[in-house]
């Protein structure tokens, strides 16, 4: 019953359901995507028996509840994109292949990526560490194991993530990318923020974009910061192509607005939250198209 009561669904104790899941509205009427990837919490009997951590543990590298925030992104006619493994079991806001050495029994392939500064800190594509810096492993695992999870979960993510982005950009000439992510109480050098928008420092997105965003949120009474202390991580940078008319903000909520971060659980003022979010949501897609300067501004899908 302690799996139960920290929210990890009954039948994600017994089932492996697809990894990732769209939520569409009937016909998309807007040129913006909406992406969580780190919301999922659908952990597996075998990631629960090879972990040396609990599963309330094993959730503090959760952006906890962040699909719900963006759930009414289908109401304004765009596309939500959710997985539904957890970011400790395969991070896909990384390169496929960023791998620790010191995991594994057998040797990695010299093609794989053991230098980067997030594989350093124990946070690569499979993770050697939760957020808190716990070690998540029991023992050390085998490279065909990375594999599967690329295979199983990354490469779904990402060919349907770029299914979305490719369709949204050929039907109305462009394509916006709100990457939604959650920030601990303590994210920044500087103080707590409400939302930090990274945009890799204006190359992975028109300023314009972010300007407004940024604007709508101040409007509503939230501290807002840009690329500090996140900036935007390999989705956003490997997505955002602003020449080739496709945008990646990344978005950051700070969980204190919305949920007690010690017991992973909603607060009461989730929902005010949620609507504030959908407020937002109404005018990103209301302004997306004008923002990235594309043919149809009204929101109205070229006729293919």
């Amino acid at each position: 019953m302690g799996q139960m009561d920290i929210g990890i669904p009954e039948t994600a104790l017994r089932e492996r359901p697809a990894p990732v899941v769209v939520r569409r509205p009937p016909v998309q009427t807007v040129p913006v995507v909406f992406a969580s990837p780190h919301s999922g919490r659908i952990y597996s009997p075998e990631f629960l028996a090879a972990a040396r951590l609990d599963p309330l543990s094993l959730r503090r590298s959760e952006d906890s509840f962040v699909d719900e925030l963006f759930v009414d992104a289908p109401l304004y006619g765009a596309p939500l994109l959710t997985a539904h493994f957890p970011r400790a079991w395969c991070d896909v806001n990384r390169e496929p292949w960023e791998l620790d050495p010191a995991m594994f029994e057998d040797a990695l392939p010299d093609w794989v990526n053991s230098a980067s500064p997030r594989v350093g800190a124990g946070l690569g594509t499979i993770a050697r560490v939760v957020a808190t810096g716990e070690a998540i492993y029991r023992r050390k695992l085998r490279f065909a194991e990375a594999e599967a999870r690329v295979r199983e979960c990354w490469q779904p993510y990402h060919e349907t993530l770029a299914a979305l982005i490719g369709g949204t950009r050929a039907t109305f000439g462009a394509c916006l990318l709100i990457d939604c992510h959650s920030m601990p109480a303590c994210a920044g050098a500087r103080g707590a923020a409400d939302f930090v928008l990274g945009d890799a420092h204006g190359t992975a997105c028109a300023p314009a974009i972010t300007r407004a965003v940024e604007q709508t949120l101040a409007a509503m009474g939230y501290s807002v910061r840009r690329n500090d202390p996140y900036a935007g991580g390999y989705i956003t940078r490997h997505y955002g192509r602003p020449r080739e008319n496709v945008h990646a903000l990344q978005l950051e909520v700070a969980r204190p607005l919305y949920m007690d971060e010690g017991r992973i659980q909603k607060l009461v003022r989730f929902s005010a939250l949620q609507r504030a979010i959908s407020n937002l949501v109404s005018d990103i897609t209301e302004r997306a198209a004008s923002l990235m300067g594309d043919p149809c501004a009204g929101g109205v899908p070229r006729s293919s």
